[in-house]
């Protein structure tokens, strides 16, 4: 335990050496400094570092950044951005590990929350996508419009800070290799208002650079499965260019549906998964909370039904018998409420897409206790370079 006595130091103190453990999730490992947890971003477990304080407001943890590496693991990589790493861009949190090493430790944060939140021991591990790097086909950028330089700043946002990091020369390397160069972007910026810009790519590869109330405006085709899906340029669609394929086929390949079967396809966007199901022969009522992504679903797949609602609201909207649900719930999960109904419904098969292993972890446990168990569950890297996994689990009922 810290001593309560212990005067605490200043954010921006250097302290160590710490020996470094677990990953934790969120980007982070597990150190202790006399007693106290202390997040160290920028470490790799088994490391002996020295960090610099960025946080200390909390008395039972502190946050840090390795700023020199006195042990290294054999993972560690020099990271090949020039502005990653402490005080530099807070998009890229594991540059500084092997590819392969990312997967490692991904595969241990997921194995460890599946464990402590659902009592699950998972065996698997994170399956690699490629490319990963210029993957990121939706970039967000920061604008600093400057009055004593001629063109406007881009650049991207310091981790839990608002403060921008300029893009180096070559630009961001995980986004896609269709976004303009940073001259461009710079130029794009300079003539436009607002204090960021946006730039999406569509299948075809032409890229689209939207700023302000043209954000909302904008609407792209992303093809999938022989089908185009229009999509707003500020709405909800995955950014690894192969992210939305691969999701679709193992959700299909995990429930295997049969031509004439009801499917529900929840928090379903502009329609992905209504697509592939539909494409299959099932029946399918889909539920978004976004009116605007309705409106496309309808025109993406009108074979389908779709109610415009928060899922919790529309829950009595929905048939009261299925026998396939997919479910692709926001970062904070499904929630009780919604789960104890869906297993109500009495599915053969469900399929949870999840964004965050630890909402998965808790939606998981509440299926357990409503009858369904995790039959399988993989795990994708979609988000390379940084901490984020994409997880599909197969639900089935128990017995």
């Amino acid at each position: 335990m810290p001593d309560p006595a212990s005067p605490t130091p200043l954010p921006g103190s250097v302290v160590g050496p710490l020996e470094v453990g677990p990953v934790a999730h969120g980007g982070h490992c597990v150190a202790r400094h006399e007693g106290r947890v202390v997040f160290v971003r920028h470490a790799l477990p088994g490391e002996r570092v020295m960090v610099r304080l960025t946080d200390v407001s909390r008395p039972s943890f502190w946050r840090a950044d390795a700023v020199e590496v006195l042990q290294a693991d054999p993972e560690r990589v020099q990271p090949p951005c020039p502005v990653a790493g402490p005080g530099g861009c807070g998009g890229c949190d594991f540059q500084h590990v092997s590819p392969t090493g990312q997967r490692a430790l991904k595969t241990a944060v997921v194995r460890e929350q599946l464990q402590r939140l659902a009592g699950i021991d998972w065996t698997g591990s994170v399956e690699a996508v490629e490319p990963i790097e210029g993957w990121r086909t939706r970039a967000r950028f920061a604008v600093d419009h400057d009055e004593l330089q001629e063109l406007a700043v881009v650049g991207m946002r310091e981790h839990r800070s608002h403060a921008m990091v300029p893009l180096p020369e070559q630009g961001c390397m995980i986004a896609s290799p269709a976004v303009p160069e940073v001259a461009a972007l710079r130029q794009l910026a300079s003539d436009a208002t607002g204090d960021e810009i946006r730039v999406v790519v569509p299948t075809d590869g032409e890229p689209r650079v939207v700023t302000g109330r043209e954000q909302g405006a904008q609407v792209v085709v992303q093809r999938v499965g022989g089908r185009d899906y229009r999509v707003r340029a500020d709405g909800f669609w995955q950014v690894h260019p192969r992210a939305a394929e691969t999701l679709q086929q193992v959700v299909l390949s995990l429930l295997q549906p049969r031509g004439g079967e009801q499917a529900l396809d929840l928090y379903c966007g502009v329609g992905l998964f209504a697509g592939g199901l539909s494409d299959a022969g099932t029946r399918v009522v889909g539920v978004e909370q976004a009116p605007k992504a309705v409106q496309l679903a309808r025109g993406n797949v009108p074979e389908a039904r779709f109610i415009a609602a928060p899922l919790a609201r529309a829950l009595r909207q929905l048939p009261r018998q299925v026998d396939l649900v997919v479910l692709d719930p926001p970062r904070t999960g499904a929630g009780a409420q919604v789960v104890t109904h869906l297993a109500g419904l009495g599915a053969r098969a469900i399929a949870y897409v999840a964004c965050d292993p630890a909402a998965l972890a808790r939606d998981l446990k509440t299926f357990a206790e409503q009858g369904y168990q995790a039959a399988e569950i993989r795990a994708f890297d979609l988000f390379p370079m940084t901490h984020h996994v994409e997880c599909v689990a197969l639900l089935l009922p128990a017995g």
